[in-house]
């Protein structure tokens, strides 16, 4: 068996990165344990030398691996998708992928790695058990890949995450300098596969406030959403409230699951949804509270302004924002 059959034949060689350059693709060994714990998969580093191996790019177009079923977990960002993906970890039923590295590479490389996909869906997809299914959440910079996933695996269903616009600035805010340059940050991603005319030129647009910019983000991914759901691959999409989440996780579990057309048994969901999964954070780790904080006045007024502001943008769209919950 050649280098590259050896690791399609096995699922813990995961497709972690690109060299675009040299044309070849990184894959690296991982335990099923990684997928539990805190973090990203695109921060997963090799277990020593052998725990790494590069592939050309037409080997790896080249692999038939023994695929099985995959689906999607896409998100807004700030919306607890990264918990869903954890809790996606049942076994015997499924297993959850936190944002593969190798998905935010295939987003950048743009139309030059489009053909890579398809081959690295059907990697991702590769059965950790008998009768298992894999859910893949890729960071919400790789959202503009969402409709090339979806045609790549025509079996996979998907769940859109957001929520409340509310609920997304305030985890903005919370991280200060870097959580506003992020926000403006993604405005401008955003805008370039999602965006729309809103009437500004470039100085209305650089004087808008960081929520400002951070709103329009979370908006035009709203209206990216509602457009996906209206279009053909309609009937495979479902929404999910990531609040509504919080509130109810056994539900929230067993509906995806069944979005799936997964078995399971709700004794098995019980016991990672009242588990220690629920205690500690899902990106950091340590101790985790669903816990309100009451915000700055002043930061509650511009939120609400910034509300106000988006709900006539989404109204002269014809759009409702945000996307309605339909997963349950």
């Amino acid at each position: 068996m050649t280098n590259a059959a050896h690791i399609a034949a096995d699922p813990a060689w995961l497709p972690h990165s690109l060299d675009m350059a040299d044309g070849k693709m990184l894959f690296v060994k991982v335990s099923r344990e990684v997928f539990t714990q805190s973090g990203f998969l695109a921060d997963v580093k090799p277990d020593g030398a052998d725990g790494a191996e590069w592939v050309p790019f037409d080997q790896v177009r080249a692999m038939t691996p023994a695929t099985g079923p995959v689906h999607f977990i896409f998100h807004t960002a700030f919306c607890r998708s990264t918990l869903l993906a954890r809790a996606m970890n049942i076994a015997g039923v499924s297993l959850g992928m936190a944002e593969p590295g190798i998905l935010a590479q295939l987003a950048g490389a743009g139309d030059a790695a489009k053909d890579l996909v398809k081959p690295v869906c059907n990697l991702l997809s590769r059965p950790w058990g008998e009768g298992e299914a894999v859910f893949v959440k890729p960071t919400n910079h790789a959202n503009m890949l969402l409709p090339a996933l979806l045609s790549a695996r025509p079996d996979a269903k998907a769940v859109l995450m957001t929520n409340p616009l509310t609920s997304f600035l305030k985890s903005v805010d919370k991280r200060a300098l870097m959580g506003r340059r992020w926000g403006r940050q993604l405005y401008l991603e955003v805008m370039g596969y999602a965006g729309m005319d809103l009437g500004m030129d470039a100085r209305e647009q650089f004087s808008m406030t960081d929520l400002q910019a951070a709103g329009l983000a979370w908006f035009l991914s709203q209206r990216f959403y509602t457009m996906l759901l209206a279009s053909a691959e309609g009937e495979r999409l479902r929404v999910l409230d990531g609040d509504r989440f919080a509130l109810d996780r056994a539900d929230t579990v067993e509906a995806v699951l069944e979005l799936a057309g997964l078995v399971y048994d709700p004794q098995a969901v019980e016991a990672v949804v009242d588990g220690p999964l629920f205690l500690k954070h899902a990106k950091l780790g340590g101790d985790f509270s669903e816990e309100e904080v009451a915000m700055a006045p002043a930061l509650e007024q511009e939120i609400g302004q910034v509300q106000q502001w988006l709900g006539m943008i989404a109204e002269q769209a014809g759009i409702e924002i945000p996307a309605r919950h339909s997963l349950f």
